[in-house]
């Protein structure tokens, strides 16, 4: 706007009357321009204009405006270089013309177009992340244009958009990994450094393994060994059945010298500060080898000595009965003839049968 100001000037003599010069007036509006024209780059060197027509000539101040109220006095020249414009210098300036007459001014707008800025990456909810629950990944970059946005986990592409936001409505233990995103205009690209999402979950059941594998025997060593999914890492407790007490602790349990006693069900616990979980394992004791080589023995002994035996106990029963037989026909021949020198005979005959059945049982 151009303002004119007039000065009070002596009255002059009646038929004296002084005019002001045409010649001399305050500054039109300034003329404003930028070279060179068109988009403005970052790291350019750009030069702004200011001309206005005034006499006696005017003198020029270039001014940013930082704010509603806040101006910075940039250059007292009717031209203001930027030798290596940074995005910073994006913004309102305006130049004013004066003379001892008036002043006015003009203003003009700078628009800095450059590639994103190192994106910067976040997690909300900040703190533990739990499974189950909702977590959501925000991605910035100041650019010029507008950047538009692309997640990933571990190299593998997620979203891509303008918002530069990835949600996760319930989190589970397989999204824990690292994440990053990547921010991009037409004047270039972007990473983000990396975010490490760290997924929080009670122990998931137990497997529970027994080593060596196969027929248990006494006298070996066994190891038992417990393994659960969870984070943070479990504590392993060994319970036997019907035992109150812990058998032992860790991971990985080693009984040595086993015996027929160690046999039964085992239970593994994992547990940590989000919950605890259980498996079942069965230990079956076989015999050892002294216990085996004994048994085999007896079954030899059995197999053997009982055909002989059985087949003594059948000879000698037979001669039994061949003898019985024959004292029988004695008696009954001395019996018929009436015979008192055979009496006795048969006599000692009985007798001699009867400790012959004796020595069979």
């Amino acid at each position: 706007m151009t303002q004119i100001y007039f000065h009070n000037r002596p009255s002059a003599p009646e038929g004296q009357e002084h005019f002001p010069s045409p010649t001399v007036y305050a500054p039109k509006p300034p003329s404003v321009s930028v070279s060179p024209s068109g988009e403005i780059m970052e790291g350019s060197s750009v030069t702004l204009n200011c001309s206005s027509d005034a006499n006696p000539a005017a003198k020029y101040t270039w001014y940013k405006r930082r704010g509603d109220k806040q101006v910075q006095r940039l250059s007292e020249e009717t031209q203001f270089v930027l030798s290596s414009i940074r995005s910073s210098d994006s913004g309102e300036y305006y130049c004013t013309a004066e003379n001892e007459l008036g002043r006015s001014s003009a203003n003009i707008s700078i628009t800095v177009t450059y590639a994103p800025k190192p994106p910067s990456v976040s997690v909300s909810p900040s703190g533990e992340i739990m499974e189950g629950s909702s977590v959501t990944l925000t991605c910035s970059s100041d650019a010029n244009p507008a950047a538009n946005y692309t997640w990933y986990k571990e190299n593998r592409a997620l979203l891509q958009g303008p918002e530069g936001v990835y949600r996760l409505s319930s989190i589970s233990s397989g999204d824990s990994g690292v994440y990053s995103c990547k921010s991009e205009n037409q004047y270039g690209r972007i990473n983000s450094t990396s975010l490490h999402l760290d997924v929080q979950y009670a122990p998931k059941p137990p497997s529970v393994s027994v080593s060596p594998s196969g027929e248990i025997m006494e006298g070996s060593s066994v190891t038992l060994t417990c393994s659960s999914d969870a984070n943070p890492a479990a504590n392993y407790t060994w319970y036997k059945e019907d035992e109150d007490s812990p058998t032992a602790s860790g991971q990985i349990f080693t009984i040595t010298d086993i015996t027929a006693e160690h046999g039964g069900k085992y239970q593994c616990e994992a547990q940590n500060t989000h919950g605890r979980s259980k498996a079942t394992l069965h230990l079956t004791v076989g015999a050892g080898k002294s216990v085996i080589i004994m048994n085999i023995i007896r079954l030899t002994l059995v197999v053997v000595l009982v055909p002989v035996l059985v087949w003594t106990l059948w000879t000698r029963m037979k001669k039994t009965l061949s003898l019985k037989s024959e004292v029988n026909e004695a008696v009954e021949m001395i019996e018929s003839h009436n015979c008192p020198e055979y009496e006795n005979v048969a006599a000692a005959a009985q007798t001699e049968d009867t400790e012959e059945q004796e020595d069979l049982v």
